[in-house]
């Protein structure tokens, strides 16, 4: 076996501690040589610019890639919320993270399996697929076929993933804090604390199967989704057995045609206003990974979009999301002082940014308000609002005394508004974005109850 894509997930807490420690030698060794070069150059460099390096990039990608767990999930968060932040080339690089995980060596998926379903299990299939069809930070999927022929998706969570993630979290955090990227006194436990908590959700593969039965509830008179159910008798705390749907990557969508490609679009950006407004419940993870889509073939209708991974959908606290109906429908009124009442209400800035920063905090709203209210279709492929508002916003990172971390609650909804609107950027996606978000929040009834499905 000399595929590389095969690597032992290392189970141990000292083996893990000992990756990090690679992770940070290798960054320190990098920014040393980085930091020499420049001086021969002539230049004064600065930790960001040594920090920052493609090269140390791709050091980090590569180790969290081999930890796999809650390491490489927040490594995956970073690459996806920080587009339009960090540098095009980091980017480029830990986005590698989404799609990058290696697989299990046989004999330890073997293991995995034996003590989950007990030694012979394979006598339960008529076939079983050793080679993952796709791995990610938390666990890798088999196809698999029942002795009656039904085609199963197999996902098993890398072993002792679920017991480092509380080490895990905080060794990133210890990272990030070494690096002086982040100001002494900005407080991160709170985030730290939320995101452990919701890291654990989604190692606990029973739960990941009532949250997918709860959305199939939720969409089961919409024919525009389609999802998987589980099978119970193979399911389990660290196996989720469920059904096996044959769809495209989400991304291929960028070679479909412009309508084919604006009406999925125009389905997922749907969802997630229902989700914010009427569901009160949110898938709130947008890796690219999570979704797939059909097209359209006769007899099926219009193309569909395939919904996977349901670990981290949780409910929307009702504050939450009355405070984004008043953030929005100051948008849409184009009420500076009111848009920023809400943003304050929400969480999203801190008193001390608008008291040192509120002329270029106003400055961003009406760059915001001059692109996002044309009427009409909103072109996602215009991008030069972007430059202007980085440049008011360089003002306001440059004062790292002015830092400020939203609540974990916000911060979860908005990185899957945030992520399927990158996604829509990615496609080029042309779509009535006003119009959509002015039904949403107009027609939406304020506290609409949440379907459940028993399982």
């Amino acid at each position: 076996m000399n595929d590389s894509r095969y690597r032992k997930v290392p189970s141990r807490r000292l083996s893990r501690l000992a990756s990090f420690g690679q992770i940070a030698g290798g960054v320190a060794g990098g920014m040393l040589a980085e930091g020499a070069r420049r001086l021969v150059r002539g230049e004064a460099p600065r930790l960001s610019d040594l920090l920052l390096t493609p090269a140390n990039a791709t050091r980090v990608a590569d180790q969290l890639s081999r930890l796999r767990g809650a390491a490489m999930k927040l490594g995956q968060m970073i690459s996806l919320d920080a587009g339009d932040v960090l540098p095009r080339e980091l980017t480029e690089i830990l986005s590698r993270l989404r799609d990058s995980a290696h697989f299990m060596p046989p004999a330890q998926l073997e293991r995995v399996l034996t003590a989950e379903w007990g030694a012979g299990w394979r006598s339960r299939f008529k076939h079983f697929e050793a080679r993952p069809i796709a791995a990610a930070s938390i666990g890798q999927v088999h196809r698999a076929t029942l002795p009656d022929g039904r085609v199963l998706a197999i996902k098993v969570q890398y072993p002792g993933i679920a017991g480092s993630i509380d080490a895990d979290v905080d060794n990133v955090a210890t990272l990030l804090r070494m690096s002086n990227l982040l100001p002494s006194t900005l407080n991160i436990a709170p985030l730290l604390t939320e995101a452990k908590r919701q890291l654990h959700e989604e190692a606990d593969y029973v739960r990941e199967a009532e949250m997918m039965r709860r959305y199939a509830g939720l969409l089961a008179d919409d024919p525009a989704f389609l999802l998987p159910l589980p099978h119970d008798a193979l399911c389990g705390r660290n196996v989720l057995a469920m059904d096996f749907i044959d769809a495209r990557p989400i991304e291929t969508l960028s070679v479909a045609p412009p309508d084919v490609r604006n009406r999925v679009l125009g389905t997922m950006m749907g969802l997630v206003l229902r989700e914010v407004f009427e569901f009160g419940f949110m898938q709130t993870d947008p890796n690219f990974a999570n979704f797939r889509w059909q097209p359209a073939t006769e007899g099926s209708g219009g193309e569909r979009v395939v919904l996977l991974d349901f670990g981290a959908a949780r409910a929307i606290e009702p504050a939450t999301t009355a405070a984004y109906r008043r953030m929005m429908l100051a948008g849409l009124a184009e009420d500076h002082a009111g848009l920023r009442d809400a943003l304050l209400e929400v969480g999203f800035i801190a008193p001390q940014v608008l008291a040192r920063h509120g002329a270029a905090f106003d400055r961003m709203i009406s760059v915001l308000f001059e692109h996002l209210g044309k009427p009409g279709l909103f072109e996602f492929s215009d991008r030069s609002f972007v430059e202007r508002i980085r440049g008011e916003a360089e003002t306001i990172f440059a004062d790292r005394a002015a830092w400020h971390i939203p609540p974990a609650e916000a911060l979860f909804v908005q990185r899957k508004i945030s992520g399927t609107a990158l996604l829509a950027v990615r496609l080029k996606g042309s779509l009535p974005l006003r119009d959509m978000v002015e039904a949403a929040v107009t027609d939406a009834a304020p506290n609409p109850p949440l379907v459940t499905v028993n399982p």
